[in-house]
């Protein structure tokens, strides 16, 4: 009992094959996906030599998640979830088979790697969000922060293996063999999910508008829960994000040097992996958004720390915590947003959350770079780090709700809770 506790919950995986065909196919196929993020940003540099050149991609990625994601939840209120995942997922096979015709022609335009990269996140912005409501149709309630647990390991995982996978592939046989590989790697992915069941929306759905996206918002709004939890992520994200500084701050403490930059860069993603396989407790905390309040002050305090350290060893050490804290936040918020929403909501709350995932971490290091640029790197990372813990406080305070709440235990799949709008 004490090593489960300790050591990442891999029941999901025993108890539901559905989601382990699901979770083992996904993991392939974001691997995948993490090489060819390294291929374009890679491909995109050579054809330029230009820093804004490579940052643009960022922004071809991030602008159309941002303004077709909440029109994607509607969809996903409205279909079949696992057709309309089949639908994008195939579409997503294809993108990638684009990336690697271009590449093995040779065709190096640059418009057309923006295009795709558009296209790509477009797709993405409706698969992410729907692929979420799988996840408490699967599993049983008490059983989601487990499987949420094992969803972040896969991304950290692939996030870390990926880039490092690809950089060996491109030296070996160049960019288009990371195209074709994550090409292949959707086989995979489009097994899993045609081995699902039917996953329509209980009550019918709703018709793709306006209105229904509308509609979403304001049950959002009205949610103490679902307000305080959206409202942890974006404090977190958007005061505390410290990628901008690592440049910086790399090359005014520790030599500048692209090792050390590769090392603080990867330090938080590490920490997401030990995070995530010392996870095993997560099934068994209750004040859930206690929880997430305190892991995002961990989180910003990791941050602040980080500002003020000089000896690398110790930066590292405090990104890491910083990265773990995170992922503890992270499970307990997809916990939170899977359990509280009703299913007829689940596609419109998810695709918030995907909105609100892509594009308050851009507004975050856009914030460390500006204050790091007017002030100093270190003060930007210090007054953002206590800034995420003096919000993560206020939360806690205007909204007792969310800090009181408790999850409900169910020994069956979770399917329509009331809604927790408790004042």
């Amino acid at each position: 009992m004490a090593r489960r506790r300790l050591f990442i919950d891999i029941r999901p995986l025993k108890e539901s094959p559905a989601f382990r065909r699901l979770w083992a196919g996904s993991t392939l196929s974001a691997i995948g996906g993490q090489m060819t993020s390294f291929a374009v940003v890679l491909q995109v540099y050579v054809l330029t030599g230009s820093a804004i050149a490579v940052g643009a991609v960022g922004l071809a990625s991030a602008l159309p998640a941002i303004v077709f994601g909440l029109a994607g939840g509607s969809l996903i209120d409205a279909v079949d979830r696992r057709k309309l995942v089949l639908v994008t997922s195939g579409c997503l096979t294809g993108v990638s088979a684009v990336l690697a015709v271009q590449a093995f022609m040779g065709l190096d335009q640059l418009w057309l790697l923006y295009c795709l990269v558009a296209v790509q996140s477009v797709l993405s912005a409706v698969n992410g969000p729907a692929r979420s409501t799988f996840l408490p149709r699967l599993l049983t309630a008490e059983r989601v922060p487990a499987g949420a647990a094992l969803n972040m390991f896969a991304f950290h995982f692939s996030a870390t293996i990926g880039p490092a996978l690809a950089g060996v592939i491109a030296a070996a046989g160049g960019l288009r063999l990371c195209y074709l590989v994550d090409a292949l790697s959707f086989v995979a992915a489009l097994y899993g999910i045609a081995r699902l069941p039917a996953m329509p929306p209980e009550g019918g759905g709703t018709r793709p508008s306006l209105r229904s996206v509308g509609e979403g918002l304001r049950f959002i709004g009205r949610d103490r829960i679902l307000g305080g939890a959206f409202l942890a992520d974006m404090n977190a994200t958007i005061l505390g994000m410290p990628f901008a500084l690592f440049p910086l701050i790399n090359a005014e403490r520790f030599g500048g040097s692209t090792q050390t930059l590769g090392l603080l860069t990867s330090a938080v993603a590490v920490g997401g992996i030990l995070g995530t396989a010392l996870s095993g407790w997560v099934g068994q905390v209750s004040r859930q958004g206690l929880a997430i309040l305190v892991a995002g002050a961990v989180w910003g305090a990791g941050l602040a720390g980080f500002g003020l350290a000089h000896d690398l060893w110790l930066a590292l050490t405090l990104l890491a915590v910083a990265g773990a804290a995170d992922v503890v936040s992270v499970v307990f918020r997809t916990t939170i947003v899977q359990v509280v929403t009703p299913d007829r909501f689940r596609g419109r709350v998810g695709a918030a959350d995907h909105v609100v995932g892509v594009g308050c971490p851009e507004l975050g290091n856009f914030r460390a770079g500006a204050v790091g640029s007017l002030v100093s790197p270190s003060f930007s990372a210090v007054s953002g780090g206590l800034a995420t813990v003096a919000g993560a406080a206020v939360i806690g305070l205007a909204l007792p709700a969310f800090t009181r709440y408790r999850a409900r235990p169910s020994s069956a799949p979770v399917t329509t809770p009331e809604p927790a709008t408790t004042s």
